[in-house]
């Protein structure tokens, strides 16, 4: 059997794990992180730009994130679009950097954030699982067309079920140092 076959599989199962590790870093978790900016977009000359090609980023402290823009007029546009986005951070602009203070997460805040990166994490499972599922009906139809043999498909199961493995112990991997970042705050 060409092991080529497993390569859209194996592909499917990797973009799984990048939309959940893109969803987890936008959970604000109590530590400054610049990821938490990507979405946000500031209006620059008519064109939505993303905050982080408008000036520099970065992180003097465990919960301070500083933008110091390269063109100072844009301190309103960004601290305007900071406001409008839902990452749940007032922006303080001193007139030459835009900081934004993430407060200490109380105990009871923590423990939602932890229900929900299971949550995300579950559902990053169930995603994979059917990615299994799918691709096990697909050789079980190559077998009906004369394609692959009964043995062809057993040892396809076992390859994708050992593929569904990998990638569910990779997403209990990134669920539990997301818990753990969350938990030390």
């Amino acid at each position: 059997m060409d092991k080529d076959m497993y390569k859209p599989i194996e592909e499917k199962m990797k973009k799984t794990i990048g939309a959940l590790k893109e969803k987890l870093v936008g959970l604000r978790a109590g530590r400054a992180n610049p990821a938490i900016l990507d979405k946000v977009t500031v209006d620059y000359y008519g064109v939505p730009t993303p905050i982080n090609q408008l000036g520099n980023i970065s992180v003097p402290e465990a919960r301070v994130i500083v933008i110091q823009p390269w063109d100072a007029k844009m301190l309103k546009e960004i601290e305007k679009a900071i406001q409008k986005s839902d990452i749940g951070i007032n922006p303080n602009n001193d007139g030459k950097v835009i900081r934004l203070v993430f407060p200490i997460l109380t105990e009871e805040r923590r423990k939602e954030l932890t229900k929900i990166v299971k949550k995300d994490g579950e559902e990053a499972k169930v995603a994979i699982r059917s990615i299994r599922r799918d691709a096990i009906e697909r050789f079980k139809a190559q077998k009906k067309t004369g394609e692959l043999t009964e043995d062809d498909i057993k040892d396809a199961e076992k390859d994708v079920q050992n593929l569904t493995d990998k990638y569910i112990a990779e997403v209990d991997k990134i669920v539990e140092a997301k818990d753990k970042e969350i938990l030390e705050m």
